[in-house]
């Protein structure tokens, strides 16, 4: 654009808010030239690392654990995309979902950092120090998948044909199948790491149940003409997302565990408690974000 064109724009833009453009104009000779380390934050966001313990490893775990949450946000983001379009074509929702699948697909490839990049000896030093702490406590995971199914299908599998259609979402929570890592069903006590977590995340939950209920991806997938619905490379994203979160990241994130917390000692308890194997093997719980795009067969044989 010249210059001219430019100055016009500004004034188009800035008439339109009502706002002087001169003005803007003005603080821009005191603003101060931008640069990567302002931009990104850098020196807030490495900051933001602190050990409980002297044990080297340590940072490995927490640096990894921050990232998983920065690409946690990162898919939020492009879910949040989807819910809030209108008008939906193929192109644009297949390219959103591939956008998400490629960051749970270096998620799941990550966890070689974990697996690899880390010496069991050392993780078994620091780890006590996490109690009651547990990666079962990322609010912001529990969001990516309201905001990718309707909540019925995160309802723990021995209570889905069970509880009343008109439950609502405070009473549905404690029925999440997740709830499976941190209450005793024979006692029905939920543990500390259950109880601490519903206190700070409880309302957020409920709000995002709601908001969710007619944005996330399995909404706006239904309510598409069927000539997008139907489209082939959508409904293979569709269910490359869903095996993808459920199963293959699901199974990288088992796998890495269980080098750490199965060794020559024995089973160790995971540091929140849960019964992690039950709570992650997808056989066991078999969720699943789009039931209706599976066979019955491939249901059955849900993360065998």
């Amino acid at each position: 654009m010249k210059e001219q064109d430019i100055v016009k724009a500004l004034h188009d833009k800035f008439d339109a808010m009502n706002q002087n453009t001169d003005t803007y104009l003005e603080g821009l000779l005191h603003a101060k030239p931008l640069t990567y380390w302002d931009y990104i934050n850098v020196d807030g966001l490495l900051s933001l690392q602190t050990q409980r313990t002297v044990v080297k490893d340590e940072m490995v775990f927490i640096l990894y654990h921050q990232v998983n949450e920065l690409l946690f946000k990162m898919i939020l983001w492009e879910i949040d995309q989807i819910g809030e379009q209108e008008q939906i074509t193929a192109a644009f929702f297949t390219g959103r979902l591939q956008r998400i699948t490629r960051y749970f697909d270096m998620l799941t490839s990550s966890f070689d950092i974990m697996g690899d990049g880390m010496e069991r000896e050392q993780y078994m030093q620091f780890r006590t120090t996490l109690t009651p702490a547990s990666g079962f406590q990322s609010a912001q995971y529990r969001l990516i998948e309201f905001g990718s199914t309707d909540w019925k299908n995160l309802i723990d599998i021995r209570y889905k044909n069970t509880l009343s259609e008109n439950i609502s979402e405070e009473e549905a929570l404690d029925f999440m199948y997740w709830q499976a890592a941190g209450k005793d069903y024979k006692t029905g006590e939920k543990s500390y790491l259950l109880t601490q977590f519903e206190k700070k995340y409880k309302k957020v939950f409920i709000n995002a149940m709601k908001d969710y209920e007619k944005t996330n991806l399995w909404q706006k997938f239904v309510e598409l003409p069927s000539e997008i619905r139907e489209t082939p490379s959508l409904v293979e994203a569709m269910r490359y997302y869903d095996y993808t979160v459920n199963v293959t990241w699901v199974m990288g994130h088992y796998n890495a565990a269980l080098k750490y917390l199965e060794g020559p000692e024995g089973s160790s308890e995971a540091t929140g408690g849960s019964d992690w194997k039950k709570y992650m093997l997808p056989k066991y719980q078999k969720r699943i974000f789009f039931p209706e795009l599976w066979s019955a067969e491939e249901i059955e044989n849900w993360g065998s």
